[in-house]
């Protein structure tokens, strides 16, 4: 339903900290009609041009609070809401290079009517700035 809106166009870029490229990131939106609590975020998955980023190397961050995927588990008192641009970072030693790139990410929630745990996906490619 929601499942191409899932990734931002808007912002793609590489990620410097201390002055060492540690990564990529981009904005992607949650795949459902409602906002939800973070701790009912069971997995983001990345993978850029087929490779996929392990779990312990996705940071998720929204309104300025940054998360890895296990500290979400029990992040009780923050949201991810609908229409909201979160922060996807990957970490990976480099970063990216200059072009495109195929992006493809999975936002596997919990809800609790559904009596089946649903992930959806998006892919586009991204062209990173030079």
């Amino acid at each position: 339903m929601m499942d191409n809106k899932m990734i931002c166009t808007d912002l793609f870029e590489n990620v410097v900290e201390g002055g060492a490229t540690v990564g990529f990131a981009f904005l992607g939106r949650l795949p459902y009609y409602r906002g939800l609590g973070l701790s009912m975020i069971e997995d983001i998955q990345v993978s850029v041009d087929g490779e996929e980023i392990p779990r312990e190397n996705i940071r998720f961050s929204v309104r300025g609070k940054t998360y890895t995927l296990d500290q979400m588990e029990t992040v009780y008192d923050d949201r991810w809401n609908f229409g909201e641009k979160a922060r996807i970072i990957a970490l990976k030693a480099g970063g990216l290079a200059a072009g495109p790139h195929k992006i493809t990410f999975a936002v596997r929630m919990r809800v609790s009517y559904l009596p089946f745990v649903p992930t959806t996906r998006d892919t586009k490619e991204l062209a990173l700035a030079a």
